[in-house]
């Protein structure tokens, strides 16, 4: 199939009545929120659609909610947010006493808000959370192959709170969590994922659209939104719904000055093809 831009999301959600759309990439850029990427939620809001922020950020929803406030992503452009951290969370509390070693950066800590989890060296826990790399700005999953074949040694398996590998931080590209986990499962280690694109996350963010709704939603009309092949597209595929690919995000690069794909291109890029590409979301 080719595959071509489309200007206005607008044109695509006429049976929609659910959209959950990605954050970081589609919504803001980790600086600043996109004001037409907000206003075309808002306009579906409007016209009686429902709108989940569905996020990897390794942190409970109510402070992701916070985030997206200090970069002015306003509250009218979305009904609820569910987050890879949430679930994080549920698997701690499911697992009381036991020794958690924490790897991430100390900006993470609302994960554990509430759980009163027991911290611990590597060498005496008893799995592991992962919610990012502990300096973004410098380091790489290899900085922590070290750590993860200690890991590997000891059989610890390693909860991923973020499967994202890279996301944007304004005009630059920083590892996140999936990274390290993937390394980790290449030496032989185990990890659950929680977040985009496995299933729970989905399976969460249509009970909150049913909620506000007051109804289930067949997945005939839900639309995702993102800007990751391996994280929304495979996500949204495997969940069997369509997906809206934005690319201003991770892949700008491979989109530069096309304006339609052929199948061969098609095939390559992606594998599974969204419903439509768009450069940015707007209304």
């Amino acid at each position: 199939m080719t595959l071509r831009f489309v200007e206005n999301l607008r044109d695509l959600v006429g049976g929609v009545d659910v959209v959950l759309s990605d954050i970081w990439g589609v919504v803001h850029n980790g600086l600043e929120a996109f004001p037409q990427a907000c206003a075309a939620l808002h306009a579906f809001r409007a016209q009686g659609g429902t709108v989940i922020l569905i996020t990897n950020a390794p942190r409970p929803a109510d402070s992701v909610q916070r985030q997206l406030r200090k970069l002015h992503v306003p509250d009218e452009a979305y009904d609820a947010i569910v987050s890879s951290g949430d679930l994080t969370r549920h698997f701690v509390a499911d697992h009381p006493g036991r020794k958690v070693y924490w790897l991430g950066p100390e900006r993470d800590n609302s994960i554990y808000r509430g759980l009163d989890p027991v911290l611990a060296p590597l060498e005496q826990a008893d799995y592991i959370v992962c919610t990012g790399l502990f300096d973004d700005e410098t380091e790489s999953a290899e900085d922590y192959r070290g750590m993860m074949l200690l890991a590997r040694q000891r059989n610890l398996r390693l909860i991923c709170a973020n499967p994202d590998i890279v996301v944007e931080r304004g005009d630059r590209l920083i590892y996140c969590a999936g990274a390290i986990a993937e390394l980790y499962r290449e030496l032989g280690g185990d990890v659950v994922f929680y977040g985009k694109p496995h299933r729970p996350i989905y399976e969460r963010a249509i009970e909150l659209a049913a909620e506000r709704r007051n109804q289930a939603t067949p997945l005939d009309r839900v639309l995702a939104i993102g800007d990751s092949v391996r994280t929304d597209l495979a996500g949204a595929h495997g969940f069997g719904i369509n997906c809206l690919f934005v690319t201003r995000g991770i892949h700008s690069g491979d989109f530069e000055g096309i304006d339609q794909l052929d199948p061969a291109s098609v095939k390559e890029l992606f594998g599974h093809p969204p419903l439509a590409l768009m450069r940015e979301l707007r209304w």
